[in-house]
């Protein structure tokens, strides 16, 4: 087939339809724009040539231009086309499991917290759970928790709580 953009016969002589070459050109740009929309810490994790980086950080340039980032991605994955991708898709899929357990990690502090709120029993299993826990100061946020919430003040309080018990859970 004939990329008639820039004239490549990329896949001619692999003998595949021209709907199976666009499916794998879109499923490249979709590789790039997943690439484009981390961040630089996460960026940095995955294994890119010096080329493709660059393009990388030339979209994030044209971050506010939105047709001409669309070109960009075009360009990104047509890159990807001459790219080994196995160590690159592997790299995305350890930071999507990583993302996904401290997703899963912020909801347990948070019902943690809310269990906290809801009943007064259920500090004595946070401590046997976590000794480590500053108990005192755990009652003073849970009190001062619950008068907010009675008055539909601003839960300030109540973001103190879970940033208290935040480090006793996750460093599990």
């Amino acid at each position: 087939m004939t990329d008639f953009i820039n004239g490549d016969t990329w896949d001619e002589e692999e003998g595949k339809s021209k709907s199976q070459v666009k499916r794998e050109m879109h499923e490249l740009q979709k590789l790039g724009e997943e690439l484009v929309a981390l961040s630089g810490a996460s960026r940095a994790r995955v294994p890119l040539d010096d080329e493709l980086r660059d393009a990388l950080q030339l979209a994030d340039k044209l971050s506010n231009k939105r047709e001409a980032l669309r070109r960009h991605i075009q360009f990104i994955g047509r890159l990807m086309r001459t790219r080994d991708l196995e160590p690159i898709e592997q790299a995305l899929a350890i930071l999507r499991n990583t993302n996904q357990a401290a997703t899963r990690q912020f909801h347990k502090v948070e019902q943690w917290r809310d269990k906290l709120l809801a009943n007064d029993d259920t500090l004595t299993d946070f401590i046997a759970a976590y000794p480590e826990a500053d108990v005192q100061q755990l009652r003073q946020l849970i009190r001062n928790a619950k008068k907010e919430q009675e008055r539909q003040q601003p839960p300030k309080a109540y973001r103190e709580l879970f940033q208290l018990i935040k480090p006793l859970i996750i460093e599990e």
